[in-house]
């Protein structure tokens, strides 16, 4: 079974509302990537346009960005301590947007949104 993203078949109120067309593949969805600690893996989606998207399968390396000195290090991923947008996700080590690493250079958030743009950026807390 697919993934879809359109319109509610519901009202607000609990209505049920008439289709008026089937199913479009720019409504089509597909399944989270979750992003692991590993050796680097990256696929390539077609995404809507021209345009490809990259997302990570897994990945070693990041890109540290430390605001006091306003310098960026590419250091090595060594533990996922914390994911404050899913518990499951803190469990499996599942990196996300907001996801506190451990690197080589010190601990760090995730600003990038990995499962989407395949790199893995964070900045030093």
């Amino acid at each position: 079974m697919g993934v879809w993203h359109r319109r509610s078949s519901r009202t607000s109120t609990g209505a049920r509302l008439r289709r008026f067309r089937g199913k479009r593949k720019h409504q089509m969805g597909r399944t989270p990537t979750e992003t692991l600690m590993g050796e680097a893996k990256r696929i390539s989606i077609d995404s809507r346009s021209k345009a490809k998207k990259t997302p990570a399968l897994r990945l070693t390396q990041v890109n540290v960005t430390d605001p006091s000195k306003n310098v960026t290090y590419r250091a090595e991923l060594q533990d996922v301590e914390k994911n404050p947008a899913n518990m499951d996700y803190q469990r499996r080590k599942v990196i996300t947007r907001g996801t506190i690493i451990k690197t080589s250079k010190g601990r760090a958030r995730v600003t990038s949104r990995p499962g989407q743009d395949g790199i893995l950026n964070a900045v030093l807390i």
